[in-house]
């Protein structure tokens, strides 16, 4: 196996050993899957696809008092405080 010597950002070595450690991996082996997918004539990164996100598909609309307009009700209906009285 060949040695290589590049020059990179000291901030982007970094980052990148810290994620390739959160992916259970290291940073020579992510260089080496991309120099492999370069030299086959894939440019393209790998990446996983995003989770699929949880969506609420009831019904019902906002809880009784809930202002839609209002960012202090909707954030403290989010907290789950009891909404401000509406404003007469």
């Amino acid at each position: 196996m060949s040695n290589l010597t590049i020059s990179v950002d000291d901030e982007l070595v970094r980052r990148a050993r810290i994620k390739a450690i959160e992916e259970g991996t290291s940073l020579s082996a992510k260089v080496r899957d991309f120099l492999a997918s370069y030299a086959m004539g894939s440019t393209q990164p790998r990446f996983t696809p995003a989770p699929e996100l949880p969506v609420f598909r009831g019904a019902g609309g906002l809880q009784p008092g809930v202002q839609a307009g209002s960012n202090k009700s909707l954030l403290a209906a989010a907290d789950g405080h009891t909404p401000p009285a509406p404003a007469p």
